[in-house]
């Protein structure tokens, strides 16, 4: 079987980078035809070279004069497969998918030090302005003041950086509604852009959420309550983030727990398909709209037998009754 060297060990990169020179027809490493003073060109064929079996490499590097010898080999093999892991880095760090999980992070960094700095804000405009207002809204208050002192414009100037902050947040929400749907299609009409996004971010990237079992996507984002569990410290997590959704959130607890199952379920099947094939599948989305009526149904045929059972002979219901 054919093996890309890219991705494995440097032991296996020495021992699977090669590749057979049909044109000759004797085993040529990935060295063949590539200049030796050119990482580039030496990076691109470890990486798409391949080998069936290992060979004696270094050996051959020397026999076709692209070595003088096998300390020489290694040095350039080195080089090729460092170039080809940067270019690689590079790529994935381009990739669509990272740029959601950076703006998600961005969201939640701006948000944080937003409302860190309003709180500072407020507490220094208060003592300056008797009529200063908290938050974020009182910190937009504070920016369109003019100020008479000194302190008054260190805190006029305070207040800007945090609507400054606030502002960001927003412009960087309305990005990842946007770019979510591009990347991850399925996802994002299920969970919606924003819980899409977070689910990409702490699975670490939509390849690394497609391969999760459902179990695991149900959990992201609970991990400590699920390490507190393991150590006997706290009973089992029935969710993580997909909590936020209303399907789980918005269910009644006793049923919150199939119905986070049951949409963990559909949210994997849903990253497979966004990064597998990238195209909306309508089924996916019905079937869940489908599996969650009936889990809500129950909570409709409970309240109507605990109606029936607390009901008298003439047909009240025993509570309250005079």
């Amino acid at each position: 079987m054919s093996q890309n060297p890219v991705g494995t060990s440097l032991y296996t990169r020495l021992q699977l980078c090669g590749m057979t020179d049909d044109s000759r027809g004797t085993e040529a490493g990935w060295f063949a035809g590539v200049d030796p003073d050119d990482p580039a060109s030496g990076a691109t064929a470890v990486r798409e070279g391949t080998a069936d079996s290992p060979r004696d490499w270094p050996r051959l590097a020397v026999e076709s004069g692209f070595t003088a010898d096998e300390q020489e080999y290694y040095d350039r093999l080195r080089e090729a497969t460092t170039t080809a892991t940067r270019e690689a880095v590079r790529e994935r760090e381009r990739a669509d998918d990272r740029q959601l999980i950076h703006a998600i992070r961005a969201v939640d960094d701006c948000e944080r030090t937003a409302n860190e700095l309003a709180e500072r804000a407020a507490e220094w405009a208060g003592g300056l302005f008797d009529d200063a207002s908290p938050g974020i809204d009182g910190a937009r208050e504070v920016a369109r003041r003019e100020p008479e002192t000194d302190a008054e414009r260190r805190a006029v100037s305070l207040s800007t950086r945090v609507v400054d902050l606030a502002d960001e947040r927003d412009e960087l929400a309305a990005y990842v509604e946007r770019v979510a749907p591009a990347v991850a299609p399925n996802l994002s009409a299920m969970a919606g852009p924003e819980l899409a996004a977070r689910l990409i971010d702490l699975a670490g990237g939509l390849e690394s959420l497609a391969k999760k079992p459902s179990g695991t996507v149900q959990l992201l984002g609970a991990e400590d309550a699920l390490f507190a569990h393991l150590s006997g410290r706290a009973p089992s997590p029935k969710h993580g983030v997909i909590y936020t959704h209303e399907f789980v959130r918005n269910t009644r607890s006793e049923d919150r727990g199939s119905a986070a199952r049951a949409f963990a379920g559909k949210l994997t099947l849903a990253a497979r398909v966004d990064h597998y094939s990238g195209t909306f599948r309508e089924e996916l989305h019905e079937d869940l709209r489908e599996r969650m009526a009936t889990i809500r149904a129950r909570a409709e045929t409970h309240s109507d037998g605990a109606d029936a059972a607390g009901a008298d002979d003439d047909g009240t219901t025993g509570v309250g009754d005079e």
